[in-house]
């Protein structure tokens, strides 16, 4: 299959992916928890870094690089968590409509909840690679900044298909890694194709809805111009975030071999055909 077919399936794949998303506009309900939780997330641990602190922002770099390590490694295992979470339990409604089946918020959650162990065995083994790479490239100088920003990028394109692989797979995080590697190698063009039509929608999107939202309210008053702007544009994220996992669990269950429903047929049938 040439890189152009694989562009365009890509494509093609990613618009079918805001269709799923249009007929069943309760899946964006998952990231917009997961973006309202990681929000909660983050205010916490600032207060928690603040409170170590006595209160005063200058005393925060005084703490010990152990400090700042650990702090670290305990912020990304718990904002890793509930994005994976919600990930996987979209996940699952996404494969209970390919199968026709009601989609249904709770069963979502509540597969997620069956699947706590693999969830957090990834998120922890996640977060200390996060970690590693996030103190390597603050303590090394620009060579070594750009080689480690290389490497996020590669684990960043890695572990593209994790999510449904942690859903489906008894695997550990390891395993579910040089997994969702191995899907990866065989989709990478589909997956670039989408990438690409996924930002460029996203890109018009902001730039048709949010920026004109934030001109009006502006008109209005500069706080409602940036809260319109805001809510705008985390709606748009939400949105693409749900159309991602979308495509990522479409992608998944193909190479697997079950039956992906309310996609083109003809397209479907033919597209994991190596030519």
């Amino acid at each position: 299959m040439s890189f152009f077919t694989r562009l365009s399936n890509g494509w093609q794949i990613s618009m079918n992916s805001l269709q799923v998303l249009k007929e069943n506009k309760q899946l964006i309900l998952f990231p917009i928890i997961s973006g309202i939780s990681m929000v909660l997330v983050m205010g916490s641990f600032l207060l928690a870094m603040l409170g170590t602190s006595s209160w005063n922002f200058d005393l925060i770099e005084s703490h010990s690089d152990l400090y700042f390590i650990g702090f670290t490694l305990l912020f990304y295992l718990v904002n890793y968590f509930v994005v994976v979470f919600f990930n996987v339990a979209l996940t699952h409604c996404t494969r209970m409509y390919f199968h026709g089946e009601e989609v249904n918020l709770k069963k979502g959650i509540d597969y997620s909840m069956s699947r706590i162990g693999a969830i957090f065995s990834w998120t922890l083994f996640a977060a200390t690679v996060g970690t590693i790479l996030r103190y390597l490239q603050e303590n090394t100088g620009w060579l070594g900044r750009i080689i480690i920003g290389a490497l996020g990028l590669v684990w960043s394109v890695t572990t593209f298909f994790v999510v449904p692989v942690i859903a489906y797979e008894n695997l550990g995080p390891l395993g579910a890694f040089k997994r969702s590697a191995g899907l990866m190698k065989q989709k990478w063009g589909e997956s670039a194709g989408a990438t690409f039509s996924f930002g460029l929608i996203q890109f018009l999107a902001t730039i048709l809805v949010a920026v004109p939202l934030l001109l009006l309210g502006m008109a209005i008053h500069p706080v409602v111009g940036i809260g319109l702007g805001l809510l705008a544009l985390l709606l748009i994220m939400a949105v693409f975030s749900a159309a991602k996992t979308i495509f990522v669990s479409a992608i998944y269950h193909n190479i697997n071999g079950d039956p992906v429903q309310h996609f083109n047929d003809q397209f479907v049938e033919n597209l994991f055909v190596q030519k």
